[in-house]
């Protein structure tokens, strides 16, 4: 009922049509905290492996280590999902996806690698998961006309990561 009193109103006024693409202002995606996220993983991974390696017995300091890494490594591995999931969904139209063809794929393989990094302990899933990540970094950025560079990222896990070129 309020719709068509207000298509009526329009009619005679002509309201000033407003038009968005997004669910946010525009301007605000970006991929660093997708990004910093698949570290996490990689980091979790990293910090399992090297408790277990030297664990002699266990022991429930042990075992809470081990519970808060796993937490975390589930947590961010989800985050890497949503992150992108929102970039995918709400910033990527079909300028970006003529211009990108594989983005799609590439989006459903950061969902099923993510996946698998929460249903594990493999290193090399983590990796894979962050190379990914930076891949969709660099379409993100060339998608906005900016250059990108890589570099090691400054704390652990130490893992080559796409960055801006500003």
């Amino acid at each position: 009922m309020i719709h068509s009193l207000l298509a009526k109103m329009d009619a005679k006024i002509g309201f000033d049509e407003a038009k968005a693409h997004c669910d946010v202002p525009c301007g605000i995606y970006d991929p660093s905290a997708a990004q910093i996220s698949a570290l996490t993983v990689v980091r979790m991974m990293d910090l399992m492996s090297d408790l277990l390696s030297g664990l002699s017995e266990w022991d429930g300091e042990s075992a809470n280590k081990i519970i808060r890494y796993v937490a975390q490594k589930e947590e961010h591995a989800e985050q890497v999902k949503h992150e992108i999931r929102i970039i995918w969904g709400d910033y990527i139209k079909a300028p970006q996806v003529e211009a990108h063809p594989n983005i799609h794929q590439l989006t459903h393989d950061i969902m099923t690698t993510a996946s698998k990094c929460r249903q594990g302990t493999s290193r090399d899933d983590g990796l894979a998961l962050v190379d990914l990540v930076n891949q969709f970094a660099e379409i993100f950025w060339a998608t906005k006309g900016v250059d990108t560079k890589r570099a090691e990222c400054p704390y652990a896990p130490n893992l080559e990561t796409v960055y801006p070129a500003l």
